[in-house]
């Protein structure tokens, strides 16, 4: 690890970002048009103080989580986000990894959809990036590495996984869940990720091993969802994919039948008061 470059290199990164890269507004008093360190910290939700130690060479050894959301927050290319973890000595995350570099253009459509719940997850359901209106909505990934970290896995090995759809919704969404893997598996040809993916529902779910039996394939784009909200109670909501190109991560953003306020409602509680009840109803809608 060289701190020093590492730090060099940041820094470097982040002057050649504006505020307008990423979302944000610069203000009339604004004293310089880069991206500012407490704002790289915040985006990368970091503390300014360990951000500002990292830029200036000291500090320890960033995390992968952590270098990750760095390369985030200053929209770095593939080629620039290898660097950093070369600089950070930290091997690359497999791309399936809830750490995998969010493609470019999806993240720049994320940061455009403030007033929609949208988050970016990959083809094997792992989730990457939200923003905060679908944190709100969803709660915060559950914790988990390898294919551990796939909302796919949670869903048919953790009962509490489902607990942010409405029981009428279970059968549906596990046939969906598993026609979208099985479209994904079939794309993704020999992976040793997916393999384990698929060998351990099968050996651990007899849910989705009679769903697998029935070779049903289709790749998730639209559906409509009820959705429990803590607060609010069933909000029903219509959920949107887009794809990448290549097909290995997709962007998910819910919106509002005509003439429901559900949205609104949603972006007035935010995560407010919803910390004590978060455990039991914690879940990665994908």
């Amino acid at each position: 690890m060289d701190l020093r470059e590492l730090g060099g290199y940041l820094k470097s990164r982040r002057d050649r970002i504006s505020p307008a890269d990423v979302g944000l507004s610069a203000g009339p008093r604004r004293r310089v048009a880069r991206l500012r360190r407490d704002e790289v910290a915040a985006l990368a939700r970091a503390s300014t103080d360990y951000y500002v130690q990292l830029e200036q060479g000291r500090g320890t050894q960033p995390s992968e989580q952590m270098l990750a959301a760095l390369a985030r927050a200053l929209r770095l290319t593939s080629d620039e986000r290898d660097h950093l973890y070369h600089l950070a000595g930290r091997p690359l995350p497999p791309a399936s990894s809830g750490n995998a570099h969010v493609h470019p253009a999806l993240l720049n459509l994320l940061e455009q959809l403030t007033a929609t719940p949208a988050q970016v997850m990959t083809d094997l359901s792992v989730p990457l990036v939200q923003n905060r209106l679908a944190e709100a909505l969803l709660g915060t990934p559950a914790p988990g590495d390898g294919i551990r970290a796939s909302f796919v896995y949670q869903w048919f090995t953790d009962p509490a996984a489902r607990r942010r759809y409405h029981p009428d919704e279970h059968e549906h969404q596990s046939r969906v869940f598993v026609a979208d893997l099985r479209a994904a598996l079939a794309k993704r040809g020999r992976d040793a990720l997916a393999d384990e993916l698929l060998a351990t529902l099968l050996a651990r779910s007899e849910q989705f091993a009679h769903l697998w039996e029935q070779r049903e394939v289709a790749v998730r784009r639209t559906d409509r969802k009820r959705i429990l909200h803590p607060a609010l109670g069933v909000l029903e909501l219509d959920c949107m994919n887009l794809l990448s190109e290549d097909g290995s991560q997709r962007l998910l953003w819910f919106t509002a039948p005509p003439g429901r306020d559900a949205l609104e409602l949603l972006a007035a509680v935010g995560t407010q008061d919803l910390a004590p009840r978060q455990s039991a109803m914690d879940g990665q809608p994908g």
